[in-house]
């Protein structure tokens, strides 16, 4: 396999027609490039969907009340109904396997009437009351100063943490923040931190510029008395929410009773399952990819198959004459074997390298440009071009095992016939 005369006779056949190798080459380039690029962008889109996503506790559910749609318990249909601060204690009586219970509140501003007030500056936030453990479900980082903890819930303390976009707007570009009050609906709180989110999606803006507040404050503050917006429940990570969701629902059905058919009384959304379906998206993707690829790879592959035939019926003479100074079938079947597999190897070698830079120009524009909705850092693994190569080699043997059976066929003096 190693002889170098072999070898310079594999490179003399697919150099004897130039421009026939380079254009049967460019089917496999072209194939493996295809693959490439297509998993890359494949990987890029899930990379981005994951930074959306960030590092929020996807086994989580929200859950929220709406109007009932039948009557029960001598209860009237249309009837609305609140969450009360009891009900989160019923949960964690009630339901195993549950890490996080977050009461939430919430007071609208954004895009609405100012509500917010920082000396002669004002501006409409949306401000949240929530516990310490909302952090861990949704996930920020503090600039500065810290998150509101429990303390701040048992004794109600009026402190708020506030967003980059709310001290950009509120406060001059030098000026401390830390340890100065803001004004929420005519309630001084003190800022005791910021925030940043790192957020891709629409919602970006918003996400910047809100105020989270202790839940027991926020209760007194804004006379919300036992009230609670909605709930964010995460499982233990042995658990999933989707398996729990039926018993939290069901609790709270009873707890306010609640038909148990009425379906649309309690809303509900699971992250989790919302998740998962990324995922299987993601898996269809890969699967496309791959599938795209490897057909426009085959009909390279075919492509080199069929040269190959050519290329010994071309050396039909040749191939008499060595068979008839007694070289063996198996030495002339391993040279059209390898003939196969070399143009196939450097062919699909280039078309990784042509992909690799592809990608690189890709991830040069993206660093320069700054983050792209739903897409970043788009790459493939080193399994992957491992499997790449490995696929390369199956193909070229098989490309070239038709040719090399068909050669082991022809008769010497049948070949040395041939004009």
């Amino acid at each position: 396999m190693f002889n170098k005369d072999r070898w310079r006779e594999i490179l003399e056949v697919l150099t004897s027609n130039v421009w026939r190798t380079l254009f049967t080459a460019f089917g496999v380039c072209w194939g493996i490039f295809i693959l490439i690029v297509l998993l890359a962008a494949g990987k890029g889109l899930e990379n981005g969907i994951r930074q959306d996503f960030g590092d929020i506790a996807t086994n989580t559910m929200f859950m929220w009340t709406r109007s009932t749609t039948k009557a029960y318990e001598g209860l009237p249909k249309g009837r609305s109904f609140e969450f009360r601060t009891s009900d989160v204690q019923a949960i964690q009586d009630n339901v195993p396997n549950l890490r996080f219970i977050s009461p939430r509140n919430r007071l609208s501003g954004f895009r609405g009437g100012n509500n917010v007030v920082h000396g002669i500056r004002a501006g409409a936030y949306n401000v949240y009351g929530d516990y310490p453990e909302i952090i861990r479900q949704e996930p920020m980082t503090i600039t500065s100063g810290r998150f509101v903890n429990h303390n701040d819930i048992r004794e109600k303390r009026k402190v708020a943490v506030i967003g980059r976009g709310v001290k950009n707007d509120l406060y001059e570009k030098d000026e401390e923040v830390l340890g100065t009050y803001i004004k929420i609906q005519g309630v001084n709180f003190m800022v005791i931190g910021t925030y940043k989110k790192n957020s891709n999606n629409g919602d970006g803006e918003e996400s910047q510029k809100e105020i989270y507040v202790p839940f027991t404050s926020f209760s007194q503050a804004f006379n919300r008395g036992e009230e609670v917006g909605w709930m964010a429940i995460t499982a233990n990570d042995n658990s999933s929410i989707s398996n729990l969701k039926h018993d939290i629902v069901s609790e709270m059905k009873k707890r306010h009773k609640v038909h148990p058919d009425d379906t649309r009384a309690i809303g509900y959304f699971d992250l989790y399952e919302e998740f998962n379906r990324v995922e299987s998206l993601f898996g269809a993707l890969r699967g496309v990819a791959y599938i795209v690829g490897i057909m426009v790879l085959l009909s390279g592959i075919i492509g080199v198959s069929n040269i190959m035939l050519i290329v010994v019926k071309e050396r039909t003479k040749e191939i008499g004459i060595r068979r008839a100074l007694g070289e063996q079938p198996w030495s002339i079947k391993l040279q059209i074997l390898m003939e196969s597999i070399f143009l196939t190897i450097i062919s699909g070698m280039a078309g990784i390298i042509f992909g690799s830079l592809v990608i690189f120009a890709i991830n040069t524009v993206l660093d320069s440009v700054g983050p792209v909705d739903m897409f970043m850092n788009p790459s493939v693994s080193i399994g992957v071009v491992s499997g790449a190569l490995l696929i390369l080699m199956g193909s070229g043997l098989l490309a070239g095992f038709i040719p090399a059976n068909s050669a082991i066929r022809v008769r010497p003096i049948e070949a040395l016939r041939t004009e």
